[in-house]
Parts: structure tokens; sequence; C-alpha cells
């Protein structure tokens, strides 16, 4: 009787021990690899993110997890609303454009007093600004450098080449998005993304939106939406601009948001981050809240490449702690 009462006993104490869900569980082991201390933040319903191994040289992988108690339905909708989710701090400008997109959608785009400065001077394989080819061409023959009417006339230019890179890849696709010609190598945007995505473990099985993903637009994707908007942001040492693809699908038993960035005017050849809703009936109303990130760069490499990589990482990390316990207060409402 006394070994049945401790067997009983023991039993009792698991069924009360906090535990994460099997999706969850198996990620964190095979992938993350959590400290006991931040396996034990988590459980205790706060923030962590964490730096997971990937190549230094060129890529920045982040992964951020917490428990927010309430319903993913007030995130979702806090994300739709883009231009007021993502504003203040680092994000001077967040800008949802409209479908078909007009030129309209980018009034607010500058390009910043240094990339105009450097656009000047750009040459194909010698750009400080990520362009392909044919722009950096245009920007050496139809601006005219040193006149009043430059800034307006570099100004009107971008925007008119960021419509096209946009309206490209909604006909065709990654294989339309640009082929940088900032370096001496090119860099071809949509093999990064294809073996960023082919690199990455998934949290939840989703082959129907990494196929989504890399095949838009002649892949369907069931339960879903989507949405393009553009950003003026302070990353690193520089002012960037991005456009970003967005895409919400309601999975079974986890909503998943697939960010994936198709320009970028700095450090970023290619960008993806996807951040799933996860419910877990033992801990009640709520959801954790998973997002795992990728970014290739470049300009990492060498004795200046080291230096910036350590505030990129260091960044990429602060950026991810950022979007947690933003994701957590939207939700919840502001602690008091």
């Amino acid at each position: 009787m006394a070994t049945l009462g401790v067997a009983l006993l023991a039993i009792a104490l698991h069924a009360q021990t906090p535990v994460f869900p099997a999706p969850l569980e198996r990620y964190l082991e095979s992938v993350v690899r959590p400290s006991a201390a931040e396996r034990k933040a988590l459980l205790a319903g706060e923030a962590v993110s964490k730096l997971l191994p990937s190549d230094a040289a060129k890529e920045v992988a982040v992964f951020g997890a917490v428990w927010i108690a309430g319903p993913p339905s007030v995130y979702i909708s806090k994300v739709k609303d883009i231009e007021n989710f993502e504003r203040g701090g680092s994000f001077h400008i967040t800008k949802r454009i409209s479908m078909p997109p007009q030129l309209a959608d980018f009034a607010a785009m500058r390009l910043p007093e240094e990339d105009f400065r450097d656009l000047r001077t750009c040459a194909v394989g010698d750009c400080e600004v990520k362009l392909d080819a044919p722009s950096l061409e245009r920007f050496r023959t139809e601006v005219h450098w040193g006149t009043p009417s430059a800034r307006a006339e570099a100004d009107a230019l971008f925007r008119h080449r960021v419509l096209d890179y946009l309206n490209g890849y909604l006909a065709g696709g990654n294989s339309r998005l640009p082929t940088y010609h900032d370096r001496e190598a090119p860099i071809v945007v949509e093999n990064e993304l294809r073996t960023m995505l082919a690199d990455a473990p998934a949290l939840v099985p989703m082959p129907d939106l990494e196929r989504y993903l890399l095949d838009y637009p002649a892949a369907p994707l069931s339960a879903s939406s989507d949405f393009f908007y553009w950003q003026e942001v302070q990353f690193g040492l520089k002012t960037t601009i991005r456009i970003n693809h967005l895409v919400i699908q309601d999975r079974p038993g986890a909503i998943v948001v697939a960010s994936k960035m198709l320009y970028a005017t700095h450090y970023f050849r290619s960008a993806l981050e996807l951040r799933v809703l996860l419910p877990d009936e033992t801990r009640g109303r709520g959801f954790w809240f998973v997002t795992v990130s990728r970014s290739r760069l470049d300009g990492l490499t060498g004795f200046l490449g080291r230096i910036v990589r350590g505030r990129v990482r260091s960044g990429a990390q602060k950026g991810t702690m950022a979007i947690l316990l933003s994701a957590k207060t939207n939700v919840e409402g502001p602690r008091r």
C-alpha cells in the first residue's frame, strides 16, 4: 500500500507540473535547446528570446516565445491594422499597400539623406544601396545630380522602382524579385529564400504554406489572407526601407503568421519570420506565441564585419524580445 501511495503521489505531482504542448516541446528539445532557467521563465509566463545556430557570416536566426493569456483573434486583428501595430521606436513609417498597388501608396517614401548622397556615385558592383543593375543605371542617367531638382527626381525614381519590384512579384513571384548588384557578386533573392526555408526546421508541419511562400502566386493556400506593407525602420547603423508580404493562415491546431521580406535597401538579402499561435488547453485560455526569424545579410565578414555582426545579432535578439512583449501587451493589456 505504501508503494501504491508513493506512485499515486508521483502521478499527482507530475500532473501539476506545467509542460509545453508536444510540438513546442519537440522544437525546444531539437532546435532551441533552452537552458533550465529559460524553460522555467517560459513556464512562468515570461518572454524568452534566443539566438539559434546559423552561419554567423551570413545569417541571423532568432527564436522567441511567450505565453499570452487572451484569444488569438485579438492578436490577429492587431496585426491586420499594421500601420498602428508597428509604429514608434525603430519604426519610423509603416504603410499598408493597396491592392492593386498604386504609386500613391509610396507617397511618404523618401530616400534617407545618406542614401541620396551615395546613389550619386553608385555603380554596378559598388553601391551602398541595394538595387538591381537596371535601377542603378537609371539613377545614373535619369537624375540630374548637382541640380536643385535632383532630390525630387531621385525620390520619384526610387518610388517607381519599388512599385516595379512589387508588381513583378505579384505577377511572377520570387523569380521576379530583384537580383542585387550592389556588390561584386550578384545576389539572387529567390535563391536566398529557397535555401533559407529548406534549412529551417518547422515548429509545426506546414508544407502547403512553405510551398505558397516559394511558389507564389502559382500555389494556392486555403484558410488564409494576406497583404503587403512597406516600412522605414532604424536597423543597425542605417535607416532601412523594406517591403514585406504578410500571410495569415488558420491551420488545424494553430494560427501561423508568415512575414516574407521582398526588398530592403540595406543589410538584408532576404528575411522570413514565422509566428505560430499555439493553444494549450493545460494552461487554459490563451496561446503560446512563438516566433522564429531568419535573415540573410551581407557585410558580416572581415574585421569590420565581425563588429557589425555582433551589433546585428544583438539587435535581432532585442527586436524579437520587443515583438514578444508587444504581442503580450496588445492582447492582455498593460500590466498594472
